[in-house]
């Protein structure tokens, strides 16, 4: 895999040195959010539920996984969460996305893969941690031909409960730490840097205890504020800007 070791010299920074890269994926490396509003209301609107509005959906539920947002928008229309509805659900929106992505191909964020290339090259080690079904993940990554600059993806169907919770952030730093390539060290949870786009995966990254970037494709920057720094945009990031923005 494209993932090594590595830093900055030693003695430049103040803060915390980056070892250690994860991305959330919907909004931070893929520009998929609208597509996701347009499917959550197409089969919302085939079960009888909404509408659901985009002012509903940036305000409520973005950064929820697929089961997440679903759970909650039944259970805010009075409707019984059952296992068996919503997996019938999930899967369906599956369906569609995929013949969505088929048709228009995964739209990359202007600086993603570049950021994404410059991070393996400099030898940090990389994850995905998102509420996306696997396959999504995965299937982006090929398109782009990156999926081997990634040692850890942690995705909807590997915790119990998705962001705000920091089950799916704590299991990605695990892995770094246990997969191979083993680090030369074990990376501390404030050696990974963690880039989000919502007030969510942000709370989910800090509650396991990563240090935290937040980039204002979603909300407006000062809805991210809880992040350790933000950008508007990744294009022109570099990992010299990165660790300049946490550590400097």
């Amino acid at each position: 895999m494209g993932v090594g070791r590595g830093g900055p010299p030693s003695g430049r920074y103040h803060g915390p040195v980056i070892r250690a890269l994860l991305f959330d994926f919907n909004g931070v490396l893929v520009d998929d959010e609208p597509l996701h509003l347009e499917l959550f209301q197409r089969v919302l609107a085939e079960e009888g539920l909404g509408p659901l509005t985009a002012e509903d959906y940036y305000g409520r539920y973005l950064g929820f996984d697929d089961r997440g947002c679903f759970s909650a928008v039944l259970a805010a229309a009075g409707r019984a969460v059952e296992p068996p509805r919503l997996a019938r659900l999930i899967a369906r929106k599956a369906s569609y996305y995929r013949d969505e992505i088929h048709r228009r191909g995964y739209p990359f964020f202007p600086g993603a893969v570049a950021l994404v290339e410059a991070a393996a090259a400099r030898g940090w080690m990389l994850g995905v941690v998102s509420g996306a079904l696997r396959e999504e993940v995965e299937g982006a990554l090929r398109q782009a031909a990156i999926r081997d600059r990634f040692k850890v993806l942690v995705t909807a169907e590997d915790v119990e409960a998705g962001k705000p919770d920091p089950a799916s952030y704590r299991l990605a730093l695990a892995e770094l730490n246990s997969q191979p390539p083993l680090p030369a060290r074990l990376i501390h949870p404030h050696e990974a840097l963690a880039i989000e786009d919502s007030p969510a995966g942000l709370d989910s990254a800090a509650a396991a205890g990563l240090t935290t970037l937040g980039v204002a494709h979603s909300y407006p920057a000062d809805r991210l504020a809880g992040a350790g720094a933000v950008v508007e945009t990744l294009a022109g990031i570099t990992p010299e800007r990165l660790q300049e923005l946490v550590g400097g």
